[in-house]
């Protein structure tokens, strides 16, 4: 469901369920772009050798993710602030539940404030966060 206006929006709305792409070559796509091409993100034997079961999704791509989807789900709104608190590994290649709730709501300001999480396959929650996200009037 795309919100078009503070209106549509009510306390306790899911944001609609999105699974993220992070392939080997997106994660790749984004480091490059990023300019965050460390190895344990890019090459799974090297994150093995660091003790990680793969490689790893970097945690400011988790984070451009949920906004990613914050903007699918409300393409004019503007997010005003996003914190995220990285948890756990989020491995390359695997599959990655990104999701979102809205928990609160002002409207006087026209704002709205979003719980975040990411899930990894294995069932474990990588990043939660919040989001606050201003609608225009």
């Amino acid at each position: 469901m795309t919100v078009r206006s503070f209106e549509e929006v009510e306390l306790g709305d899911d944001l609609p369920n999105e699974t993220a792409d992070v392939s080997m070559a997106q994660v790749k796509k984004f480091c490059k772009a990023a300019k965050h091409e460390f190895e344990r993100f890019i090459d799974h034997e090297h994150a093995r050798k660091e003790g990680f079961a793969g490689a790893i999704v970097p945690g400011i791509m988790s984070q451009g993710i949920l906004t990613a989807m914050i903007h699918r789900w409300a393409p004019g709104a503007t997010i005003t602030k996003i914190d995220t608190v990285f948890r756990g590994t989020l491995l390359v290649d695997s599959e990655v539940t990104v999701s979102g709730a809205v928990t609160d709501t002002d409207d006087d300001s026209r704002v709205v404030e979003i719980d975040l999480t990411v899930v990894g396959e294995d069932g474990r929650t990588g990043v939660i966060g919040t989001a606050l996200v201003a609608f225009p009037a």
